[in-house]
């Protein structure tokens, strides 16, 4: 395996929705689909179809339940949601704030950086059957005008590195549209009615769980308080705003960095919106 991830370094993104992480040793794929108790075919198949535009499975989707393929649709979703978005995001106002904030070009870019953002934050919250296509039109564009229609000066590498995030996220979206024809969709389209009933109402109470145990580490107030900060509003406008000591409201923002791990504004809006506490 770590033959085939030193090649293919875009394959690990993909392995960690498996939960496999880097630091494989000299595992073979069966020792570590044995590790992590995943069937090696599923695992095999997705890579596959990932690494191989051409790659038809149809003889391995008999190996692998609906149940497994289906969930990790679930962890792409959280992948992109809260890593490879933000990645682009922070990659970009990098760029912009080398540049100054007067530079229309590249605020124009960011203007359209956040329609690109808005659509697919709206697609991954919206579109649980995944019967669509991922939009990346707007990926597309953005890459393009860095390419060839950028013309005021700017910092070349972080402008690479902004492309090199759009390409990679691309290159995924890709690959994970072709998961969704030629694995997910088969493989639900075994199920009966029942069958099908019973898979959504799996994942969804798994998410449910899931939102539900991440939702109860922040008090009311943290939430009331967190929905102020992606609102804008600074300490002080808090304190006024709640009645509340600024020294409170500093304690509370470290309580809910520790607790949801996130440190930017940008950041806790994604938390927010996934979470349901604002809209967009």
């Amino acid at each position: 395996m770590a033959d085939v991830l030193a090649e293919h370094n875009e394959l690990i993104p993909v392995l960690n929705r498996f939960g496999i992480r880097i630091g494989v040793g000299d595992k073979s794929v069966e020792d570590i689909c044995a590790e992590h108790q995943l069937n090696t075919d599923l695992i095999l198949t997705v890579l596959n179809v990932y690494l191989d535009e051409t790659f038809q499975p149809e003889s391995s989707l008999t190996l692998f339940d609906a149940e497994p393929i289906a969930d990790y649709f679930r962890h792409t979703v959280e992948n992109y949601l809260h890593a490879l978005v933000p990645n682009i995001e922070v990659h970009l106002n990098a760029l912009i704030a080398t540049a100054g904030p007067d530079n229309k070009e590249l605020g124009m870019l960011r203007v359209l950086f956040l329609k690109f953002k808005e659509r697919m934050i709206n697609y991954l919250q919206k579109n649980a059957e995944y019967s669509d296509d991922f939009p990346d039109d707007l990926l597309h564009d953005l890459k393009n005008i860095l390419i060839k229609h950028l013309s005021v000066e700017h910092n070349q590498n972080l402008s690479y590195a902004v492309i090199f995030s759009l390409h990679s996220f691309g290159k995924d979206l890709a690959a994970h549209n072709r998961l969704r024809n030629r694995v997910l969709q088969p493989k639900l389209s075994e199920l009966d009615s029942y069958g099908i009933q019973q898979l959504q109402d799996t994942i969804s109470s798994e998410h449910d769980h899931q939102k539900e145990e991440s939702d109860h580490q922040l008090t009311n107030r943290e939430t009331e308080i967190l929905r102020l900060i992606v609102k804008g509003y600074l300490n002080k406008e808090i304190a006024e705003e709640l009645n509340i000591s600024h020294n409170t409201v500093l304690t509370h923002r470290k309580n809910i960095i520790a607790k949801t791990g996130i440190k930017t504004v940008s950041g806790l809006t994604f938390y927010c919106i996934r979470k349901g506490l604002i809209s967009m």
